[in-house]
């Protein structure tokens, strides 16, 4: 609602509307109501004048040698659209709004899918910084007993220093996390286009289970990615412009009139049938000598058209291409999922053993350094899968049209 990149790209289809009205309102006759004066004087030697200087406007009075003129009426103007100019240029408009719209509708499906990547980048961290903690405290809980073990004689400083240093390293790692927590809550507020806040999240969806929103050929999947659409509607709206700037090398046929009330001064402008005046006249006008402008118009629209065409079927390729890829990524990134899962399981039973080992000095103090390594690389792993996961199941919601018909 309140993501401003989504607010302008609004704007774009008020201005296709607009640009699609102006268009359709060229088809029709333009009327404009006209009020004028003005003043004349012809030359004295001259047809008009010498004409003028014999003649009564009004009985016994001359016309003036200086002829005001007021005029008061209607006065239409209309290009007949013979040629298919003008309506190839409305049908362009108009395909070029409902691409507008389309793009709309990819706008929105890209800002939904980044929104939910930060979302759940957001509980992947809050994962990563529980198992940080709890590691924490195991090494806490470790490094007393290593210092217990020194003051009975039993173990030496290098060991208390080991278990020390890992344990400054958690700390380290720990503040890092909350730094990365609130630099991506931070993102997402800002994506969704507020100040930041806190965000509520459920931090256990990071595991439910991915549904496949559908499944068939990545061909049948592309009829539904409105960037897709959105191409193949300009590549249609540049062929209307460039049929319409082939007609403009044609003649075209304008019709002008006017009808209202003309006099040389307003006390007879109301005077009827007297002050009555009205004209009608056609013609018809051919480009003829100077073509360039025509010519640059036609070639840059014959060249967008071409545009447009490499364009759609790039956009084709790459959709094709990301179906293909999320949907393999996803299959795989779940077959990965269960190897983790079940190397997760021995590295956190690892450490329990390696310590127990360790307390009953059937193991020296590195193999519980180096099981407590093992078990948060392999904690911090399985967090990563799950938010792949996560995020190429919105890679595919995005690859397959993010749900538009």
């Amino acid at each position: 609602v309140y993501n401003n990149n989504l607010q302008m790209a609004f704007q774009k289809i008020e201005m296709a509307k607009s640009n699609f009205q102006f268009y359709k309102g060229k088809l029709s006759p333009e009327i404009n109501v006209n009020l004028n004066g003005g003043v004349r004087r012809f030359g004295l030697y001259t047809m008009d004048g010498a004409g003028n200087s014999t003649t009564d406007i009004t009985p016994n009075n001359r016309v003036p040698v200086s002829l005001p003129d007021i005029f008061t009426g209607f006065q239409a103007n209309w290009e007949l659209d013979f040629r298919g100019k003008l309506s190839n240029q409305k049908k362009a408009a108009y395909t070029k709004l409902l691409s507008t719209e389309e793009g709309i509708k990819y706008i929105k499906t890209n800002l939904v899918t980044e929104i939910a990547k930060w979302y759940y980048e957001l509980i992947a961290l809050d994962r990563e910084l529980e198992i940080v903690n709890e590691t924490i405290n195991k090494q806490k809980e470790a490094l007393e007993f290593v210092q217990a073990q020194k003051d009975a004689g039993k173990s030496n400083e290098l060991a208390v220093l080991q278990f020390s240093g890992q344990l400054q390293t958690l700390l380290i790692l720990e503040l890092e996390i909350l730094q990365q927590i609130n630099k991506t809550e931070n993102g997402l507020n800002n994506l969704i286009g507020r100040f930041p806040q806190k965000i509520l999240r459920n931090k256990e969806s990071l595991y439910q289970s991915n549904t496949i929103l559908y499944k068939g050929l990545p061909s049948d999947l592309l009829y539904y990615r409105p960037d897709i659409k959105a191409a193949e509607l300009n590549l249609n709206a540049a062929k209307l412009d460039v049929k319409a700037a082939k007609a403009a090398f044609l003649p075209s046929f304008n019709i002008f009139s006017s009808i209202g009330l003309q006099a040389f001064n307003s006390s007879y402008l109301l005077k009827s049938p007297e002050s009555m005046a009205y004209n009608f006249l056609g013609g018809m006008v051919a480009p003829l000598i100077n073509k360039s402008a025509i010519k640059a118009n036609f070639n840059q629209a014959n060249a967008n058209e071409i545009e447009a065409l490499s364009y759609y079927q790039q956009k084709i390729i790459n959709g094709y291409v990301e179906v293909v890829n999320e949907f393999g990524e996803l299959n795989n990134l779940s077959a990965i999922a269960t190897i983790a899962k079940n190397k997760n399981e021995k590295n956190n039973l690892a450490v329990d053993n390696a310590l127990s080992l360790y307390k009953s000095a059937r193991v020296p103090y590195l193999d519980v350094i180096v099981a407590q390594q093992n078990a948060l690389q392999s904690n911090l792993e399985l967090i990563n899968i799950a938010k792949r996961e996560k995020i190429t199941a919105m890679n595919v919601f995005k690859s397959i049209g993010g749900g538009w018909e």
